[in-house]
């Protein structure tokens, strides 16, 4: 997921501003909230949700595998 950081929000304003959150959701599609100033929360569409393909069956070593073949370029120049 790419972050913009016009999506970011911090805790003590999310907690104070929901509001502002939400229209950033419903703006951008999602808001990242920071704690002690690292993301630690993604809020998204509850639509966006519903689209978005959850691998929970999948294994670690067939997510692994994935990472390697779409990235295998990089980590062979890193090889290097």
């Amino acid at each position: 997921m790419r972050i913009d950081t016009q999506n970011l929000v911090s805790m003590t304003e999310a907690n104070q501003n929901f509001s502002k959150v939400a229209h950033l959701v419903d703006q951008n599609g999602a808001a990242v909230i920071l704690k002690n100033n690292k993301p630690r929360y993604v809020v998204i569409a509850y639509e966006k949700l519903q689209t978005t393909k959850i691998e929970d069956d999948a294994t670690v070593d067939e997510i692994a595998g994935r990472v390697m073949k779409h990235y295998r370029k990089a980590f062979e120049e890193l090889a290097k």
